[in-house]
């Protein structure tokens, strides 16, 4: 799974979870999406700092990555990728830039085709949590909650499993794992919460010189 798949198959997102010896206990699964909707009712704006590991159906590691994030309900996303490539994805709700700063080149697609069905819609806000995912599994480890989603329809998502750890109005970590078995793992630092984020954020300009493709002008795009 690509860096670019992984983020527009989830802005879009996006933490590691090892196994742990801590006591664990099950909860109801209303209880968890009265958890997701205290999370994400109240929820603005995010920014954080990330690392992803991504690794293969036999737990082989593949990719070691990190950078930062913006998110802006609903709809809006700057996805930075800083090591060990430059990559950026920035949403503004209607187009959705893919930069590869080691291609020179960018990318426009059409965010409403490009993010429809996947874990982006968890946390820009695109569609209703309920309505495009179901919980399969609560459980509480010391002062988090861990919580396993799976999409409703399968044919129209990437992912067969996502598994989000909270703890209050924060985000610990994103785990996404898709049909293929491989797993992308994102642990989150310096989370914050409904910050003031410019628009500006969530528009790219192109740099000069890079070859541009922009799929919004096609047919079906």
């Amino acid at each position: 799974m690509c860096k670019r798949s992984f983020v527009v198959a989830v802005v879009s997102l996006c933490l590691s979870f090892t196994n742990s010896l801590m006591a664990q206990s099950v909860i109801t699964t209303d209880s968890g999406y009265s958890q997701l909707d205290r999370f994400l009712n109240s929820l603005e704006t995010i920014q954080a700092g990330f690392s992803q590991v991504v690794k293969d159906a036999r737990d082989q590691e593949l990719e070691r990555s990190e950078g930062s994030l913006l998110i802006k309900r609903p709809g809006k996303f700057r996805w930075e990728y800083t090591k060990p490539n430059e990559q950026t994805l920035v949403s503004d709700g209607q187009r959705l830039w893919i930069y590869d700063a080691e291609l020179q080149q960018v990318t426009i697609n059409r965010a409403e085709t490009s993010l429809a069905g996947t874990p982006a819609i968890l946390l820009s806000g695109k569609d209703e949590l309920r309505a495009n995912f179901e919980i399969e599994h609560v459980e509480r480890r010391a002062q988090s909650t861990v919580i396993n989603l799976a999409p409703k329809s399968v044919s129209s998502s990437d992912f067969k499993l996502i598994q989000v750890v909270l703890s209050g109005e924060q985000l610990i970590s994103m785990s996404l794992t898709d049909k293929l078995g491989q797993t992308s793992s994102l642990q989150f630092s310096r989370f914050k919460r409904n910050l003031t984020v410019p628009e500006s954020r969530f528009v790219f300009t192109p740099p000069k010189g890079v070859d541009l493709v922009d799929n919004t002008r096609k047919p079906g795009k």
